[in-house]
């Protein structure tokens, strides 16, 4: 039944345009899933690691320099915010003084640029959902692209199947629900079946460095450039120090068979050893999803191995239209790239400090990002000003979606670079000027308003 699915599946696949390498490393991994694969790592399978931190490192000023010149920069934008209510590319949203994600990307690269005499193309990763909103926006940098290089490239997509059988799910009154991306490991399948990695090479290039649109502390910094070109290592990425936060999420660890690198996301984790995940103090260091790679080493790899990475496998279990759970099941045949760290026999990792890891998941860290916890110097680059990032917790029935969390904030996002904590519950809309001060918690059963400079602090009376 399964092989009946499979050759369903390539049928789908071909009849949609879709690259023929990404077609076969499809195959490879409904193979594993019809054989009972999980891609689960139990914890008495790996030890905990520890490793140097960029602090530590010396990296003489023109080692950085060279690598940031041989460097090409890849982020990935195929998300369309839809956690947040948005419709569009997620990076066209708005950060700072009218600039979105791509403005400031953009921006920084341009300014990298003329700082080391570097080329250092930019090129995104997009969906075919999130493509022409991109290219659209990026239009007004007429200096951005790179002659003989393009802007984008897209990443593949799969079809869904169903749980039962592994047959392609099928949804006739909306089919594009009927696929779903292959997760971001597809990232090396796309630059193979696009050419790109080839190009880049003949072009010169010898390191990629990629991360995701929405963590705009993710820049190609001439220090990490250096400490990668000059460590030897095929492949780096660039880790953090867990915060509770940070309990439910993916974290590295070391394969006891062999002493490889891993990555292992919470899908990946048994039931039983989610306690385990959680540890802070054992596993203490997750990714950031900025990785580095020599693009001859991983040219090489990708042939060696016939195009297909052989990265775990991520069985996703959904149901066919998220927002519905009365749906069909289905199984998404997912990739994480920073699993790639265990293709490679030298593969390294490196402490970078919280400054080079901003994500945006939720309206919570969009308002952070907002505040003045940061600044955007002239470089285009977050500078964190506050003592400490402060936790933001607002209620989702209210704040989760990007429109209903603007006409909450109408003057912009309250001052909280004293803030310790913004717990909010209910509905409240924040005049201008407002402060936040210490451990901030807002309870109500009906709308409220906040008076313009109202200064809100631990303990006050609102």
């Amino acid at each position: 039944m399964g092989s009946a699915g499979l050759q369903k599946a390539r049928d789908k696949m071909a009849a949609a345009g879709v690259d023929e390498i990404a077609i076969e490393t499809f195959a490879h991994y409904f193979r594993l899933l019809e054989h009972g694969e999980t891609g689960m790592i139990p914890e008495a399978s790996i030890d905990p690691v520890d490793m140097e931190s960029i602090d530590g490192v010396r990296v003489r000023d023109e080692d950085g320099a060279a690598a940031v010149r041989a460097t090409a920069v890849v982020k990935l934008n195929g998300g369309l915010g839809t956690s947040m209510g948005m419709d569009r590319a997620k990076s066209l949203l708005c950060v700072r003084r009218g600039l979105s994600f791509l403005d400031i990307i953009a921006r920084q690269t341009l300014h990298l640029r003329r700082e080391h005499d570097a080329t250092l193309p930019l090129i995104f990763m997009n969906s075919f959902r999130t493509s022409a909103d991109t290219m659209a926006a990026l239009a007004r940098y007429e200096d951005l692209p790179v002659e003989g290089l393009p802007l984008e490239f897209l990443q593949n997509k799969e079809p869904k199947l169903n749980a039962k059988d592994l047959s392609p799910a099928s949804w006739p009154r909306d089919p594009d629900l009927e696929w779903c991306p292959p997760g971001h490991g597809d990232l090396y399948t796309a630059l193979r079946g696009t050419g790109l990695l080839d190009r880049l090479i003949e072009a010169g290039y010898r390191y990629a460095f990629v991360s995701n649109s929405d963590n705009l502390g993710a820049v190609p910094d001439p220090r990490v450039a250096g400490w990668f070109a000059t460590s030897g290592a095929p492949f780096a990425i660039e880790a953090v120090r867990r915060t509770p936060s940070d309990r439910k999420g993916g974290h590295f660890a070391r394969r006891r068979s062999d002493g490889r690198l891993v990555l292992r996301e919470t899908a990946q984790t048994p039931a039983a050893d989610l306690e385990a995940l959680a540890d802070l103090d054992r596993h203490r260091f997750c990714s950031t999803n900025n990785l580095w790679f020599d693009l001859v080493a991983m040219q090489n790899e990708l042939d060696r191995r016939d195009g297909i990475l052989g990265l775990p496998l991520i069985r996703n279990v959904k149901t066919l239209d998220p927002s519905d759970k009365s749906t069909p099941e289905v199984i998404q045949i997912e990739t994480a790239m920073g699993a790639a760290i265990e293709v490679f026999e030298d593969s390294a990792l490196i402490e970078v400090g919280r400054d080079r890891f901003i994500p945006v998941k939720t309206t919570n860290d969009l308002l952070v990002l907002r505040s003045d916890v940061y600044d955007i110097g002239q470089d285009f680059v977050l500078d964190q000003v506050a003592a400490d990032v402060p936790f933001v917790d607002l209620d989702s029935s209210y704040y989760k979606v990007v429109g209903e969390f603007d006409k909450r904030f109408p003057e912009g996002a309250p001052s909280m670079k004293k803030a310790q904590a913004l717990r909010v519950d209910g509905d409240w809309t924040f005049g201008h000027g407002v402060q936040v001060v210490g451990e901030v918690a807002l309870e109500a059963s009906s709308a409220q308003r906040i008076a313009a400079d109202t200064v809100l602090s631990t303990g006050a009376d609102v």
